[in-house]
C-alpha cells in the first residue's frame, strides 16, 4: 500500500525505515522523503511507523537506544 503517492512510498518502506531507526514523521521525511511534497500523507504515515515500532517493540526487547540503569548508593 502507497502511504506517500509524492514519493511512492509504500508501508513496507516505512517498516524497513523504522528497523533502521526512524521514530517519528521527522526520521521518515529524512530518509524517505516522506510528507515533504504536499503533507496529505503526513498523518497515514505516523500511523504506519507507530504500527511498525509496535511491531519490533514485540520483536526486539533490547531495540532502545537509552539504556536507564538506576543505581541507588546509600550513603
Amino acid at each position: 500500500m502507497y502511504v506517500c503517492l509524492c514519493k511512492a512510498v509504500t508501508e513496507r518502506q516505512i517498516r524497513e525505515a523504522a528497523t533502521q531507526g526512524a521514530h517519528s514523521l521527522k526520521d521518515l521525511k529524512h530518509m524517505l522523503g516522506v510528507a515533504s511534497e504536499c503533507g496529505k500523507c503526513a498523518a497515514e504515515a505516523k500511523r504506519c511507523l507507530k504500527r511498525a515500532l509496535e511491531e519490533l517493540g514485540h520483536q526486539h526487547h533490547h531495540f532502545h537506544h537509552g539504556h536507564h540503569h538506576h543505581h541507588h548508593k546509600k550513603g
